[in-house]
Formats: structure tokens, sequence, C-alpha cells
């Protein structure tokens, strides 16, 4: 009898088939995990790749906003336009005519002082004195020495005569005769050497007193009755200046060489008096252009016999000159540096430039500028001390800024 077959019955598989089907499930599995965790990895490497360039955006802009917002607010508009000018005015420095520092060249104890500062002195008045007992003493044993030394040489001389004479008649020898002379040339050039060093002490003990080089005034007393005084330039005894004549030097602009002739008269003013103006002589030039400042440096000597003015002081220098066009700017755009006179200018890309300028007229609120500007130039017309050459800045519209240059709170 043959078993019926039930359709529903799903045929039970032999143990050879077990062995062929299930290996095949294994891969897919796999390559399912596979391809989750590339899922996974792409996803993260988006996410990073997402805040780093989020991060140098976010740098960018701060980095941007910080340069912008360290950018000093500047008002710049142009120069107003001037007459021409036939003459230019350059601040000028008063020196003494002579100017020296005294030193002592010898050592010892100051016992007296003649001269205090403001004393008028001739050449040759004794300022002072120096005690130097232990070089009193070296100059005495120095003339003992060379008493011994005329001494010798003398007894030296004799002898060598002596022998001299005695030798044509073979009464002595000749190496007796050579020996004697060769010690008188010896001992004579010890008398010499003695001699040179007493003279050397001798100038030494004349500088115990100290003597004024030059007609003029003592400036700096830096002694007093009982200091140590040392040889050399250690420290400065006295300072004196001749102020019978000044010289006042000034830098003239390169545009402006060609008027400066020797012999010429320049007048000067001085701000310690007011109306009143000084004449004095352009006497010498460098005959060279400064390569830093392009300028030429010249002296003028103005005659000081009445004593009004005083080195050291600030003169204005008044110079003439071809007719060029000038500009008018506020005296609050003048910046007043070590480099000399400048006014600081803003170009089309916003960065500031530092122009060395001549001044013309001053009338307190406005200045003439006769040399540096030219059209075109805007002017920043209150530069922050701070401001130096080639920085950005920021551009304000005149009236946008409150007291004290700070923008106001409606500001942008």
């Amino acid at each position: 009898m043959s078993e019926t077959s039930n359709p529903n019955q799903k045929p039970v598989p032999h143990e050879g088939h077990e062995t062929q089907h299930a290996p095949k499930q294994k891969p897919i599995a796999t390559s399912y995990a596979i391809t989750g965790l590339v899922i996974v990895l792409l996803v993260f490497a988006a996410l990073a790749l997402f805040g780093i360039l989020s991060r140098i955006h976010h740098n960018s802009v701060l980095a941007k906003t910080t340069q912008e917002a360290a950018a000093p607010a500047v008002i710049a508009l142009p120069p107003k336009s001037g007459a021409p000018a036939d003459m230019f005015m350059l601040p000028g420095n008063v020196t003494a005519y002579t100017d020296s520092p005294i030193y002592a060249r010898t050592s010892g104890y100051l016992t007296k002082w003649y001269y205090d500062i403001g004393s008028h002195v001739k050449k040759g008045a004794l300022l002072a004195e120096i005690a130097t007992p232990e070089l009193d003493q070296q100059l005495t044993q120095a003339v003992a020495d060379l008493g011994t030394s005329e001494a010798n040489a003398k007894n030296a001389h004799s002898q060598a005569q002596r022998y001299q004479d005695l030798a044509p008649s073979n009464a002595v020898s000749q190496q007796d005769t050579e020996t004697f002379t060769n010690q008188a040339s010896a001992t004579a050039s010890a008398v010499k050497s003695a001699q040179a060093n007493v003279d050397r002490l001798k100038e030494l003990q004349s500088f115990e007193k100290i003597y004024a080089p030059f007609d003029g005034v003592i400036t700096a007393r830096s002694i007093d009755t009982g200091q140590l005084i040392d040889t050399g330039a250690a420290k400065e005894l006295f300072h004196m200046q001749a102020l019978n004549t000044l010289r006042v030097y000034t830098n003239v602009p390169q545009l402006y060489t060609t008027n400066m002739k020797r012999g010429s008269k320049i007048d000067i003013t001085f701000p310690e008096y007011p109306g009143k103006t000084f004449q004095g002589t352009l006497v010498r030039t460098a005959d060279a252009i400064d390569p830093a400042s392009r300028t030429l440096l010249v002296e003028i000597d103005v005659d000081n016999r009445k004593a009004e003015l005083l080195p050291g002081s600030l003169a204005q220098v008044h110079f003439k000159a071809s007719s060029v066009q000038t500009f008018i700017i506020p005296v609050s755009a003048i910046i007043f540096r070590r480099e000399g006179t400048q006014v600081g200018t803003v170009g089309s890309d916003n960065v500031a430039h530092l122009i060395p300028v001549t001044i013309g007229q001053d009338d307190g609120a406005t200045v003439q500028i006769v040399s540096g500007l030219k059209d075109g130039d805007r002017v920043i017309q209150d530069p922050p001390d701070s401001l130096i050459e080639g920085e950005k800045v920021s551009l304000e519209q005149p009236g946008n800024q409150q007291k004290g240059g700070q923008p106001g709170p409606g500001d942008k």
C-alpha cells in the first residue's frame, strides 16, 4: 500500500539538503551589517566635516569682526585750498656757539671753586683748584732721580773723555775706551728719560688749577669743596657755553633747498618775544640731503651779545621761497612726533598714511601747509595718538561722533 501524499505537508529535507542550503543565509546577514556600518561612518564623517567647516567660518567671521572693531574711527576731509605762499616757517633748535664740558686731568681733592652757574668768565680765568699730594711727592722723587742721572752722566762723560785722550798713546786699552764711551752715552739717555718724567709730572701738576678754555658762561657746576676728583670723563666738573653768538639749526625740505644761499638774511622769532623779530645769517649747510627725512640741515648764526636769547630754546625760522600752492587744515590735524611735523591721510583703501609737511602761517585755529599735501588728499581731522603708518581706519561722517570721539548710540 502506497503512502498517501499530503499536498500541505512540507517535505522533510534530507540530511544532505541541510548541508547544501544552510550556508547561503550567513553571507547575506554579514553584507547587511557591513552596509550599516558604512552608513554610520559616513554620517559621522559628514557631521565632523560640517563641524570643522562651521568652526573655520566662525573663526574667520570673528577675526574679521575683531579687526573691524579694532580700527580707529576717524573723520577725513579734503584740505581747503589756500592762497599761494612765498614764505614758509620751520622750527629751529638753538644751541650755543661753543659748548664744552670741563673734566679733571689729575686726581685729588677739590680745595676751592671760584665760579658758580650763570657766571660770565673770560678765557684763562681760574675756575677751581685741586690738591694732589701724591702727585707732588712723585714730582719731588722724579726731580731727585733726575739729579742722580745727571751726576752719573757727568761722571761717565769725564771717564770716557779721559780714556779717549789716553787711547792714542796706548796708555789704556781700546776695549776700556769703548766701554766708558758707551757708558757715557747710556747715562746721557737716562738723563733724557728722567727729564721727560719730570716734565710729565709737572704737566699733571699744572692741572691742579682748572682754567676757562674760552669766554663764556658757566651753565653747570657738578662739584663742591672736599670732593674726590678722578681723572677723565667719569664726572664733569663744569659746563661752559659761549653765548655771544648762537647757532640755529633747522631741516629744510628738499623742495626748497635751491633757495638756501650762504650769507642770506633769515628772520627768526621766539615765543617769549611776541611781535619781535631777530635776524640771523645763513652761514653753512650740510650740502647733503638726509635720505631718511629728505631734508637739508642748515645753520643760522644769530648775534646774542645782548644776552636776550638762551641756548636750548625753540625758534621759528622764516624762509622766503618761490610762490607755491598751499592748503589750510585745522591745527588739531597736525601730528608732532620725533620724525617731525606730519599729518595723517586716508587712501581709497581706508589705510592711514603719515605725511611729512611744512607749516606756513599759523593763526591758532588753522595752519597753512606749504608742502607735503596735494589735491585729492583726505586729511584726518583729529588723529588719535596711536595712529601709525599703514593702519586700517574706519571712516565716519562729520557730526556722527560724540564728545571724546566715541560713536553715538544710534551711529553705525
